[in-house]
Parts: C-alpha cells; structure tokens; sequence
C-alpha cells in the first residue's frame, strides 16, 4: 500500500486520498493543507482549485500549475505550526515547508497558509511566505555566570 505523500505516514487511501476524490471533506486546517500537498505531488489541480476559496480563484492558471506540479520532484512536507484550523474553528492557518527540486535544484516553500471555513467547509484563502529569521546572539557579561558550568563568574573563568 502506498504512504501518503503529506507525511503522515498512514496509507494514501486512509489519509488524503477520500478528501482529493471529495468523499470526505477535511476535518482540520491542517487537514486540508495535507490534503493540498499531496495533490500537487500527484497533479490534482481539480482538487487545487475546488479547495481554493471561491474569493481567492481569480489569478488561478490551472494549466501552469499543473505544468510545474508535474515538472517538480516533490520531497517532503513538513508541518511547523498550526494556529486554530479546528473543526470549530471558523479560520486557521498552517505553517509549513514544502520541499521539492526543479530541475535538479532543491527549493524549499516555506509559508504560513490561510485558511477559512465556509458552508462548514475548509478552503485555502491565502499564503505569506515566513522569512528566514535573523541569527541574533547574546552577550555574555562579565558578571554572568560562565557558559562552561564551573558555576564561577565568566570575567573571573573562560573570559580572563
């Protein structure tokens, strides 16, 4: 039996599959990203655009994404977090890494999806891609205690 390809680890016709056909609707937010992932890994653009909210279809080019979906060598998702998106939620909203390589090049689609329910049904609305966030580092004081754990002072240990 094949995995599903969103990463959950459960057979493709438990997990994805009766949500991409329309048998089952998806429960979660987070339920429909999955969903999502694993039709552009197989080039369920029907799916892609029904899932869509009504609102937000207009700069859908049904042909091009199909075209780059199936051109893609598709990698992995990977769930970051999840902000409401439940079954009682009215919205909610995804963060994820999609990973993929165009033409042997690795890409990684890092963004916080939006997501609203309507008719009791989750659509996507929108995505924002998550920058990378700056390295930041502390300074250590001299009264600070030592980052090697003697439990002395850093001035009077490793800062001397």
């Amino acid at each position: 039996m094949t995995i599903c390809p969103c990463g959950s680890g459960d057979p493709y016709p438990e997990c994805c599959e009766p949500i991409i056909s329309g048998n089952l609707p998806a429960i979660t937010a987070e339920q429909l990203m999955r969903a999502r992932y694993s039709a552009y890994t197989l080039a369920e653009m029907d799916f892609i655009f029904a899932s869509t909210h009504p609102d937000h279809r207009q700069d859908y080019d049904h042909a091009g994404t199909k075209a780059w979906a199936e051109s893609a060598e598709w990698q992995g998702l990977e769930i970051h977090n999840t902000v409401k998106g439940a079954a009682d939620d009215a919205t909610g909203e995804v963060e994820f890494i999609a990973r993929f390589s165009e033409k042997g090049d690795a890409r990684e689609h890092h963004e916080a999806g939006q997501f609203e329910r309507k008719d009791g049904r989750w659509y996507f609305t929108e995505g924002h891609m998550v920058r990378q966030k700056p390295l930041t580092a502390s300074k250590i004081g001299r009264n600070t205690p030592c980052i090697c754990g003697s439990g002395n002072k850093y001035k009077k240990c490793c800062g001397k």
